[in-house]
């Protein structure tokens, strides 16, 4: 992919080619600006961790920090694995495999794409996959 200069404010257009180099490095970016804010919010929490001491004097004090800490400890987990979702989506843009479903093969719409910029597959393959997972669950 070469180096594309973005307006302030672009934002891709159907009528456009799809997946053009202007696109792609539009969500190049989105992407990699996600993942920076997710690693900043992360420094964040790990910086509060080792300031704050859960050694409380108040077991009812302890109880509430431990439990601060555990639901923030989750939250990091699951920013990990959204981490990870960035960075194979920015690995399919540079194999050019970006913004196709990976069931169908069809583009992505782009409205699906700008809120889910990590999406993988088209809204009905996303559907289908989770009514699918749904019975396999019930059976």
């Amino acid at each position: 992919m070469s180096a594309v200069d973005l307006d302030e404010g672009y934002r891709p257009k159907p009528e456009e080619p799809f997946m053009n180099d202007r696109q792609l490095a539009y969500f190049k970016t989105k992407l990699l600006d996600w993942k920076e804010s997710i690693l900043k919010e992360s420094a964040g929490t790990l910086q509060q961790l080792q300031v704050d001491s859960l050694r409380e004097p108040d077991l009812t004090d302890r109880a509430s920090s431990e439990t601060d800490w555990s639901i923030e400890l989750r939250t990091r987990d699951r920013q990990r694995k959204l981490i990870s979702k960035i960075d194979a989506a920015l690995r399919r843009i540079e194999e050019g495999e970006y913004g196709y479903c990976e069931v169908t093969g069809e583009p992505i719409s782009l409205g699906r794409l700008e809120a889910r910029p990590i999406a993988t597959m088209t809204v009905e393959a996303q559907e289908r996959h989770e009514r699918n997972e749904k019975v396999s669950r019930e059976e």
